[in-house]
């Protein structure tokens, strides 16, 4: 008997704390509580995505520089530019871990620039041999390589999209009481230099669409 008394106490001092929470945690997700990690998650995917069309490009070189080399193979500096500027841009890699270091997402973003680059001079070079911008391989590349370009520049507004709006929750109003109590943790996510890319889409033109 003497056990059960002093049990019911607790018992009583537990009841309110669990209506407490019952009553508590709906208020939370009604006030935003769940904006913050939901930003967070959002932006991480974003990223994700960003990195799989930049993977998907980088893909496509190996046999894109083959194929140029076949048909120009004294063009050596040309491809050997590419090849290094691809092997540079995979080297560096900046994970959904790591998307709160400026520098480091600069670093990856000078790095696909300078591949954007050697591409573009390669592209330039093809336009002197008409029976390479005739072969079928190397029109399929160009189907593929304008394809990725587009994707990389949809991929890359929809990250600068969501780290906007995952940034925002973490100054503003009512998020930011979640961020200073809860989310202390969390930091802004790093965005592209959109004035160093002005995020348009890069022409790859092989001269194939020119005269029919």
């Amino acid at each position: 008997m003497l056990a059960q008394r002093l049990a019911r106490p607790s018992t009583f001092r537990t009841l309110p704390a669990f209506l407490m929470m019952a009553f508590v945690l709906p208020l939370l997700a009604g006030c935003g509580y769940n904006t913050i990690p939901t930003a967070e998650e959002n932006a991480r995917a974003a990223w994700s995505e960003v990195l799989n069309q930049y993977q998907r490009r980088a893909d496509l070189i190996p046999n894109l520089v083959q194929t140029v080399k076949g048909y120009a193979a004294h063009e050596k500096d040309t491809l050997d530019a590419v090849v290094e500027a691809r092997a540079k841009a995979t080297q560096i890699t900046v994970t959904p871990d790591t998307l709160k270091d400026p520098e480091a997402l600069k670093k990856f973003q000078d790095a696909q620039a300078g591949l954007t680059s050697a591409l573009s001079r390669l592209i330039a070079v093809s336009e002197a041999y008409p029976d390479l911008k005739a072969n079928q391989n190397f029109l399929a590349l160009q189907a593929q390589l304008e394809g990725t370009e587009n994707r990389i520049a949809v991929a890359r507004r929809d990250y600068i999209q969501a780290v906007k709006d995952y940034n925002l929750t973490l100054r503003t109003f009512p998020s930011v009481l979640w961020a200073s109590l809860w989310f202390r943790s969390n930091q802004p996510f790093a965005n592209f230099t959109i004035e160093e890319d002005k995020l348009q889409v890069p022409k790859v033109d092989f001269g194939t669409k020119q005269g029919g």
